[in-house]
């Protein structure tokens, strides 16, 4: 059997992310108690009115397969929420309702990436947006881009590395790991750069509902063409109800609706109908408050984080991530993150998921925890410190 597995699978590398959770579960089991800072999910779970409308559904029979795009209630929802939010106008027959965002950008991917492809991207970024390209056969062209570029591709990097194989990019703002977005003015240029060699753009927006620093605002209201990725994971905090969308231009969504035919045949029935609920002015002013929260972690994160000795080179303004350089403490971003697992039950992630240029000196902590876990994890690293030291 080993040797019928696809090669493709040598290009899939483990998530370390997972891998250091499932070491601090064994620890847990030990009686030791462990502050999470590693996973990238909301500590908030869906409010109760969308539990309700989940009910509801279940109660009323909702429970079979639906169009592959989705239903269209909801396609209408989300594009009403893109007008009242972002003032931007997409008709509802462009939205493609998925099973989350991960199958949104396997849609894209398997829509767009031709075999031998390569497709521009940050390091550091999301490792699995690489390998969904992988898993076409592209190639992920990783681009180091460091605290001056905002650890984002710019227009002048687009610009310089795309060459005969280059097909698209494919974008996070803001990102992960680094909670920062592209400033409006450069995504422009990168798209116009991209369309002058007729490729494609691919953005990721799943964190864009918690934007902190500056005016809502979506790729959309750019450019027509660019593909736009988002999620009821993050802002809406319905991480295991695995639904997201993705917007496409007219055209190619025959296409897109043919591949969730085949690949999924459609997302969960329960949780589109209770994603409905996520839009009621009810539900909306539970996430602000949740935004508004994340936003009190972060200014509380980040000067702790510097205050330890941590250089935090960029204020993330987005997400739930501070992305810091602890080269200061360790040249193995590994094992130092093993170290303060072992040492002081705290986990955070080092670089190493997230492309070879910042590896071994950043660390990825997330403040998607209590305010009292938050303070708790900044003493104990505190004291792991100052014993290193």
């Amino acid at each position: 059997m080993e040797n019928n597995l696809a090669s493709r699978l040598e290009n899939i590398a483990p998530f370390h992310v997972m891998e250091l959770a499932k070491m601090a579960a064994e620890l847990e089991k030990q009686g030791r108690h462990i502050v999470h800072m590693g996973i990238g999910e909301p500590d908030f779970t869906a409010p109760q009115c969308v539990i309700d409308a989940a009910v509801k559904a279940m109660g009323a029979g909702h429970l079979q397969y639906t169009s592959a795009l989705g239903i269209p209630a909801l396609r209408e929802a989300i594009a009403a929420h893109y007008l009242n939010k972002y003032q931007v106008n997409i008709p509802a027959s462009r939205i493609v309702v998925t099973a989350g965002a991960s199958a949104a950008l396997l849609l894209a991917c398997a829509t767009l990436v031709e075999p031998g492809a390569e497709i521009l991207m940050p390091d550091p970024s999301y490792p699995c947006n690489r390998h969904f390209v992988a898993a076409f056969e592209g190639t992920a062209k990783l681009i180091h881009c460091g605290p001056h570029e905002r650890f984002q591709l710019s227009d002048k990097l687009v610009r310089q590395y795309w060459n005969e194989k280059s097909r698209g990019v494919l974008l996070a703002s803001p990102s992960n790991p680094t909670g920062t977005s592209i400033l409006p003015a450069e995504l422009a240029k990168i798209i116009q750069a991209v369309k002058e060699e007729n490729g494609f753009t691919i953005i990721d927006e799943i964190y864009q509902g918690l934007s902190y620093d500056a005016a809502p605002f979506s790729a959309l209201s750019l450019d027509d063409d660019v593909i736009v990725i988002n999620s009821f994971s993050k802002y809406f905090n319905m991480t295991g109800w695995r639904l997201g969308w993705l917007v496409a231009p007219e055209r190619i969504v025959p296409q897109l609706e043919k591949l969730a035919q085949n690949l999924f045949i459609c997302p969960s029935s329960v949780a589109q109908y209770a994603a409905l609920a996520c839009f009621s002015a009810e539900a909306l002013l539970i996430y602000e408050e949740r935004k508004a929260e994340f936003k009190r972690r972060r200014d509380y994160i980040v000067p702790a984080l510097r205050d330890l000795g941590f250089d935090v080179p960029v204020m993330p303004d987005g997400a739930f991530y501070v992305y810091a350089d602890c080269s200061r403490f360790s040249d193995d971003a590994d094992q130092f993150t093993r170290d303060i697992l072992n040492e002081a039950n705290v986990v955070i992630v080092p670089g190493l998921d997230f492309g070879p240029a910042t590896a071994r000196q950043y660390v990825r902590i997330s403040y998607a925890t209590s305010m009292e876990n938050l303070q708790e994890a900044i003493k104990r690293i505190g004291n792991f410190l100052r014993k290193k030291i």
